[in-house]
Protein backbone atom coordinates (compact mmCIF):
# COMPACT_ATOMS: atom_id res chain seq x y z
CA UNK A 1 0.00 0.00 0.00
CA UNK A 2 1.20 3.30 -0.68
CA UNK A 3 1.98 5.80 2.39
CA UNK A 4 -0.53 8.50 3.05
CA UNK A 5 0.96 11.90 2.41
CA UNK A 6 1.93 13.36 5.90
CA UNK A 7 0.18 16.72 6.17
CA UNK A 8 -3.29 14.68 5.55
CA UNK A 9 -1.76 12.18 8.50
CA UNK A 10 -1.11 15.72 10.57
CA UNK A 11 -4.23 17.39 9.67
CA UNK A 12 -6.36 13.94 10.94
CA UNK A 13 -4.23 14.11 14.42
CA UNK A 14 -5.12 17.70 14.68
CA UNK A 15 -8.98 17.11 14.03
CA UNK A 16 -9.35 13.81 16.43
CA UNK A 17 -7.70 16.13 18.63
CA UNK A 18 -10.50 18.79 18.64
CA UNK A 19 -13.42 17.33 17.23
CA UNK A 20 -13.45 13.03 17.48
CA UNK A 21 -17.25 12.85 18.32
CA UNK A 22 -16.02 8.96 20.32
CA UNK A 23 -14.93 10.99 23.32
CA UNK A 24 -17.89 13.98 23.14
CA UNK A 25 -21.20 13.71 24.51
CA UNK A 26 -25.00 14.49 22.76
CA UNK A 27 -24.54 18.01 24.62
CA UNK A 28 -21.07 18.63 23.51
CA UNK A 29 -21.57 17.77 19.82
CA UNK A 30 -24.64 19.31 19.62
CA UNK A 31 -23.29 22.58 20.75
CA UNK A 32 -20.11 21.71 18.16
CA UNK A 33 -22.74 22.00 15.36
CA UNK A 34 -23.55 25.25 15.79
CA UNK A 35 -19.75 26.07 14.58
CA UNK A 36 -19.17 26.68 11.51
CA UNK A 37 -15.75 26.66 9.61
CA UNK A 38 -13.69 30.01 9.58
CA UNK A 39 -13.37 31.68 6.83
CA UNK A 40 -9.71 32.78 6.96
CA UNK A 41 -6.86 31.86 4.50
CA UNK A 42 -5.86 28.86 6.43
CA UNK A 43 -9.02 27.15 6.14
CA UNK A 44 -9.51 28.22 2.63
CA UNK A 45 -6.50 26.84 1.16
CA UNK A 46 -7.43 23.33 3.57
CA UNK A 47 -10.70 23.20 2.24
CA UNK A 48 -11.04 25.29 -0.66
CA UNK A 49 -13.61 27.84 -1.48
CA UNK A 50 -16.01 29.03 -4.08
CA UNK A 51 -14.54 29.27 -6.82
CA UNK A 52 -14.13 32.30 -9.10
CA UNK A 53 -17.16 32.94 -11.14
CA UNK A 54 -19.75 31.04 -9.63
CA UNK A 55 -22.65 32.58 -7.25
CA UNK A 56 -23.23 30.40 -4.31
CA UNK A 57 -26.63 31.63 -2.91
CA UNK A 58 -28.32 30.42 0.99
CA UNK A 59 -31.89 29.70 0.83
CA UNK A 60 -34.43 27.66 2.36
CA UNK A 61 -37.10 24.92 0.87
CA UNK A 62 -40.05 23.13 2.58
CA UNK A 63 -39.13 19.99 3.98
CA UNK A 64 -40.80 17.43 5.80
CA UNK A 65 -40.42 19.05 9.51
CA UNK A 66 -39.88 22.12 8.67
CA UNK A 67 -37.70 24.13 6.42
CA UNK A 68 -34.73 22.69 5.06
CA UNK A 69 -31.74 25.17 4.74
CA UNK A 70 -30.10 24.74 0.94
CA UNK A 71 -26.85 26.36 -1.47
CA UNK A 72 -27.43 26.78 -4.47
CA UNK A 73 -24.53 27.44 -7.06
CA UNK A 74 -24.97 29.12 -10.40
CA UNK A 75 -22.49 28.48 -12.71
CA UNK A 76 -22.15 30.89 -16.26
CA UNK A 77 -23.49 28.05 -18.50
CA UNK A 78 -23.60 24.61 -19.49
CA UNK A 79 -20.48 22.78 -21.81
CA UNK A 80 -23.39 21.86 -24.58
CA UNK A 81 -26.19 23.63 -26.41
CA UNK A 82 -28.84 22.45 -24.51
CA UNK A 83 -30.17 23.28 -21.13
CA UNK A 84 -28.46 22.77 -17.88
CA UNK A 85 -28.37 19.70 -15.61
CA UNK A 86 -29.10 19.54 -12.10
CA UNK A 87 -26.88 18.23 -9.57
CA UNK A 88 -28.27 17.66 -5.96
CA UNK A 89 -25.17 17.21 -3.19
CA UNK A 90 -25.19 15.72 0.17
CA UNK A 91 -22.11 16.77 2.58
CA UNK A 92 -20.57 13.81 4.55
CA UNK A 93 -19.96 14.09 7.81
CA UNK A 94 -21.27 10.70 9.54
CA UNK A 95 -24.81 11.74 9.88
CA UNK A 96 -23.54 14.07 12.81
CA UNK A 97 -21.39 16.97 11.40
CA UNK A 98 -21.06 18.50 7.81
CA UNK A 99 -22.65 21.65 6.21
CA UNK A 100 -22.94 23.67 3.33
CA UNK A 101 -19.37 24.99 3.34
CA UNK A 102 -17.67 22.03 3.52
CA UNK A 103 -18.79 21.54 -0.26
CA UNK A 104 -18.45 25.12 -1.48
CA UNK A 105 -15.22 24.02 -3.36
CA UNK A 106 -16.48 20.29 -5.46
CA UNK A 107 -19.80 22.11 -6.03
CA UNK A 108 -18.57 25.13 -7.26
CA UNK A 109 -16.08 23.08 -9.40
CA UNK A 110 -19.06 20.94 -10.72
CA UNK A 111 -21.02 24.22 -11.44
CA UNK A 112 -17.84 25.64 -12.92
CA UNK A 113 -16.85 23.00 -15.26
CA UNK A 114 -19.97 20.79 -15.62
CA UNK A 115 -22.20 24.01 -16.51
CA UNK A 116 -24.97 22.62 -13.61
CA UNK A 117 -27.01 24.37 -11.32
CA UNK A 118 -25.69 22.44 -8.24
CA UNK A 119 -28.11 22.71 -4.78
CA UNK A 120 -25.97 21.79 -1.88
CA UNK A 121 -28.71 20.09 0.93
CA UNK A 122 -28.17 20.97 5.03
CA UNK A 123 -30.09 17.79 5.88
CA UNK A 124 -30.66 17.96 9.70
CA UNK A 125 -28.37 15.96 11.89
CA UNK A 126 -27.86 13.47 14.97
CA UNK A 127 -28.20 13.01 17.67
CA UNK A 128 -30.39 15.48 18.17
CA UNK A 129 -32.10 13.96 14.70
CA UNK A 130 -31.75 10.43 14.54
CA UNK A 131 -32.79 8.17 11.18
CA UNK A 132 -34.88 8.62 9.16
CA UNK A 133 -34.64 12.14 9.42
CA UNK A 134 -31.55 12.99 7.20
CA UNK A 135 -33.19 10.60 4.61
CA UNK A 136 -36.61 12.07 4.57
CA UNK A 137 -34.72 15.86 4.07
CA UNK A 138 -32.80 14.67 1.26
CA UNK A 139 -35.52 12.99 -0.78
CA UNK A 140 -38.38 16.20 -0.50
CA UNK A 141 -35.12 18.38 -1.04
CA UNK A 142 -34.10 16.03 -4.46
CA UNK A 143 -37.80 16.35 -5.10
CA UNK A 144 -38.48 19.86 -4.23
CA UNK A 145 -34.91 20.82 -6.92
CA UNK A 146 -36.33 18.50 -9.52
CA UNK A 147 -39.77 20.14 -9.59
CA UNK A 148 -38.23 23.78 -9.14
CA UNK A 149 -35.15 23.13 -11.53
CA UNK A 150 -36.69 25.23 -13.89
CA UNK A 151 -36.69 28.32 -12.02
CA UNK A 152 -33.20 27.83 -10.90
CA UNK A 153 -31.78 28.11 -14.01
CA UNK A 154 -31.62 23.98 -14.79
CA UNK A 155 -34.16 22.33 -17.06
CA UNK A 156 -31.54 19.48 -18.21
CA UNK A 157 -31.28 15.99 -16.84
CA UNK A 158 -30.71 15.24 -12.55
CA UNK A 159 -27.85 13.98 -10.60
CA UNK A 160 -27.05 13.36 -7.39
CA UNK A 161 -23.50 13.51 -5.41
CA UNK A 162 -22.61 12.98 -1.62
CA UNK A 163 -19.35 11.84 0.48
CA UNK A 164 -19.61 9.28 3.31
CA UNK A 165 -22.74 9.89 5.09
CA UNK A 166 -23.82 12.17 1.85
CA UNK A 167 -22.79 9.17 -0.55
CA UNK A 168 -24.85 6.89 1.57
CA UNK A 169 -28.00 9.28 1.27
CA UNK A 170 -27.65 9.53 -2.65
CA UNK A 171 -27.36 5.80 -2.74
CA UNK A 172 -30.97 5.93 -0.64
CA UNK A 173 -32.42 8.40 -2.90
CA UNK A 174 -31.81 7.05 -6.04
CA UNK A 175 -33.45 3.70 -4.92
CA UNK A 176 -36.10 5.96 -3.59
CA UNK A 177 -36.90 8.01 -6.35
CA UNK A 178 -36.97 4.47 -8.61
CA UNK A 179 -39.34 2.69 -6.35
CA UNK A 180 -41.31 6.32 -5.49
CA UNK A 181 -42.14 7.10 -9.36
CA UNK A 182 -39.74 10.11 -9.42
CA UNK A 183 -37.60 12.22 -9.75
CA UNK A 184 -35.77 10.14 -12.69
CA UNK A 185 -32.19 10.60 -11.47
CA UNK A 186 -29.69 10.05 -14.58
CA UNK A 187 -26.23 10.04 -12.42
CA UNK A 188 -25.20 9.24 -9.71
CA UNK A 189 -21.77 10.36 -8.12
CA UNK A 190 -20.91 8.04 -4.62
CA UNK A 191 -17.43 9.34 -3.00
CA UNK A 192 -16.57 6.79 -0.42
CA UNK A 193 -19.91 5.96 0.47
CA UNK A 194 -21.20 3.95 3.39
CA UNK A 195 -23.07 1.56 1.69
CA UNK A 196 -23.43 -1.27 4.48
CA UNK A 197 -24.50 -0.28 8.33
CA UNK A 198 -24.79 -4.09 9.52
CA UNK A 199 -21.05 -3.85 10.99
CA UNK A 200 -18.39 -1.33 11.67
CA UNK A 201 -15.61 -1.71 8.81
CA UNK A 202 -12.21 -2.75 9.97
CA UNK A 203 -10.14 -0.01 11.05
CA UNK A 204 -8.15 0.72 13.82
CA UNK A 205 -8.18 3.72 17.03
CA UNK A 206 -5.86 5.76 14.72
CA UNK A 207 -7.01 5.42 11.05
CA UNK A 208 -7.05 8.72 9.71
CA UNK A 209 -10.16 10.28 9.76
CA UNK A 210 -12.45 7.99 10.76
CA UNK A 211 -11.33 5.01 13.37
CA UNK A 212 -13.08 1.91 14.64
CA UNK A 213 -14.01 4.35 17.84
CA UNK A 214 -15.95 7.18 15.67
CA UNK A 215 -17.59 4.65 13.37
CA UNK A 216 -19.26 2.89 16.14
CA UNK A 217 -20.29 6.67 17.71
CA UNK A 218 -21.63 7.71 14.66
CA UNK A 219 -23.49 4.76 14.07
CA UNK A 220 -25.14 5.22 17.51
CA UNK A 221 -25.95 8.84 17.02
CA UNK A 222 -27.75 8.32 13.94
CA UNK A 223 -29.37 4.90 14.06
CA UNK A 224 -29.93 4.59 18.00
CA UNK A 225 -32.46 1.00 17.83
CA UNK A 226 -33.00 1.64 13.36
CA UNK A 227 -32.83 -1.83 11.57
CA UNK A 228 -29.53 -1.69 10.35
CA UNK A 229 -30.58 -3.88 7.59
CA UNK A 230 -33.39 -0.98 6.20
CA UNK A 231 -32.23 -0.59 2.63
CA UNK A 232 -32.53 3.43 4.03
CA UNK A 233 -30.20 2.50 6.41
CA UNK A 234 -27.53 -0.17 3.80
CA UNK A 235 -28.43 -0.15 0.67
CA UNK A 236 -26.37 -2.38 -0.24
CA UNK A 237 -29.25 -4.55 1.34
CA UNK A 238 -32.03 -3.06 -0.99
CA UNK A 239 -33.86 -6.50 -2.51
CA UNK A 240 -33.10 -4.94 -6.41
CA UNK A 241 -30.77 -2.81 -7.46
CA UNK A 242 -32.05 -2.74 -11.18
CA UNK A 243 -32.91 -0.06 -12.92
CA UNK A 244 -30.83 2.71 -11.13
CA UNK A 245 -28.50 5.40 -12.30
CA UNK A 246 -25.37 4.91 -13.64
CA UNK A 247 -22.54 5.37 -11.33
CA UNK A 248 -19.40 6.64 -11.02
CA UNK A 249 -17.83 5.39 -6.99
CA UNK A 250 -14.79 6.75 -5.83
CA UNK A 251 -12.81 5.41 -2.87
CA UNK A 252 -9.67 5.82 -1.54
CA UNK A 253 -7.21 2.73 -0.30
CA UNK A 254 -6.54 3.22 3.19
CA UNK A 255 -10.58 3.89 3.59
CA UNK A 256 -12.29 1.26 6.55
CA UNK A 257 -15.07 2.26 4.00
CA UNK A 258 -13.38 1.32 0.82
CA UNK A 259 -14.93 -2.15 0.57
CA UNK A 260 -18.26 -0.75 1.05
CA UNK A 261 -17.61 1.29 -1.69
CA UNK A 262 -16.47 -1.54 -3.78
CA UNK A 263 -18.86 -4.06 -3.26
CA UNK A 264 -21.56 -1.99 -3.83
CA UNK A 265 -20.16 -1.05 -7.64
CA UNK A 266 -19.92 -5.23 -8.03
CA UNK A 267 -23.99 -5.35 -6.56
CA UNK A 268 -24.86 -2.43 -9.01
CA UNK A 269 -23.07 -3.88 -12.15
CA UNK A 270 -24.71 -7.53 -11.43
CA UNK A 271 -27.96 -5.87 -11.63
CA UNK A 272 -27.05 -4.51 -15.19
CA UNK A 273 -25.91 -0.53 -13.79
CA UNK A 274 -22.93 0.56 -15.51
CA UNK A 275 -20.19 1.79 -12.84
CA UNK A 276 -17.19 3.24 -12.83
CA UNK A 277 -14.93 2.73 -9.62
CA UNK A 278 -12.19 4.20 -9.47
CA UNK A 279 -9.46 4.02 -6.08
CA UNK A 280 -7.32 6.52 -5.33
CA UNK A 281 -4.27 5.46 -4.05
CA UNK A 282 -2.68 6.64 -1.09
CA UNK A 283 -5.70 8.26 0.01
CA UNK A 284 -7.52 8.13 3.21
CA UNK A 285 -10.99 8.71 4.00
CA UNK A 286 -12.67 11.99 3.19
CA UNK A 287 -9.87 13.44 0.73
CA UNK A 288 -11.83 15.70 -1.40
CA UNK A 289 -12.95 17.30 1.59
CA UNK A 290 -8.97 18.58 1.87
CA UNK A 291 -8.21 20.13 -1.96
CA UNK A 292 -5.45 21.75 -0.40
CA UNK A 293 -3.71 19.32 1.28
CA UNK A 294 -4.50 16.40 -1.19
CA UNK A 295 -2.28 15.53 -4.29
CA UNK A 296 -5.30 13.55 -5.36
CA UNK A 297 -8.05 16.30 -5.11
CA UNK A 298 -7.71 17.71 -8.78
CA UNK A 299 -7.48 13.72 -10.75
CA UNK A 300 -10.50 12.69 -8.54
CA UNK A 301 -12.29 16.11 -9.20
CA UNK A 302 -11.72 15.99 -13.28
CA UNK A 303 -13.16 12.08 -13.08
CA UNK A 304 -16.30 13.71 -11.39
CA UNK A 305 -16.86 16.13 -13.88
CA UNK A 306 -15.93 14.35 -16.85
CA UNK A 307 -18.58 11.41 -16.24
CA UNK A 308 -20.99 13.97 -15.35
CA UNK A 309 -20.74 16.01 -18.15
CA UNK A 310 -20.98 12.42 -20.10
CA UNK A 311 -24.13 11.35 -18.06
CA UNK A 312 -25.61 15.20 -18.04
CA UNK A 313 -25.07 17.58 -20.47
CA UNK A 314 -26.74 17.48 -23.50
CA UNK A 315 -24.85 18.58 -26.95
Amino acid sequence: MAPIDRRLRLWAWMVRRQSSVASKSEAEIIAMQSRHVPDNAVFNFIFGKVVPGIEASDRRIPGPDGDIAVRVYHGPGSGGSGPRPLVVYFHGGGFVFGEPRMGDWLCSQVARNVGAVVVSVDYRLAPRHKFPAAVDDSYAALLWAAENGGSLGASGPVGVMGESAGGNLSAVTCLLARDRGGPVISHQVLLYPATNMTSVPRATAKTPFLSAPEMRAYRQHYLADADVSDFRVSPMLAKDHGKLPPALIQVGEHDPLRDDGVRYAATLRAAGVPVRLTEYVGMPHGYLNFPGLCRCAPQALAEICAEQKAALVQS
